[in-house]
């Protein structure tokens, strides 16, 4: 992949996963909750609260993803399996411009960053 290409969507999930941190800390919890009686927001809030503390570890460790995606930008190996040194086809870091792995070194067949 040339190497312009790599910095744009490195930068672009970079931008992406940054702004949906911001969105998530600043969702006003507190406009929202000013209104309520404690026990409704106990009992309706919840789930939103653990739903975005799930979100934003999500984030973060994608946002942990993007940093190393530059550090193998600066080194040069970005594009190369992190395991075997094996080119990541074209496709999938456009699909996936996070991806360490190539495709058959998934473990089971999930995403890892």
């Amino acid at each position: 992949m040339d190497k312009m290409r790599a910095k744009e969507l490195v930068a672009a999930e970079r931008e992406r996963v940054e702004a949906a941190l911001a969105s998530i800390r600043g969702e006003g919890r507190e406009e929202s909750t000013a209104d309520a009686p404690t026990g409704d927001y106990n009992n309706e809030n919840l789930y939103e609260d653990e739903l975005a503390a799930g979100q934003e570890g999500d984030l973060r460790r994608r946002l942990e993803a993007v940093e190393r995606a530059e550090e193998r930008l600066a080194a040069g190996t970005y594009g190369l399996s992190v395991r075997s040194g094996e080119p990541i086809p074209d496709g999938r870091l456009e699909a996936e411009p996070l991806a360490e792995l190539t495709v058959d070194e998934e473990p089971g067949g999930t995403k890892r960053w």
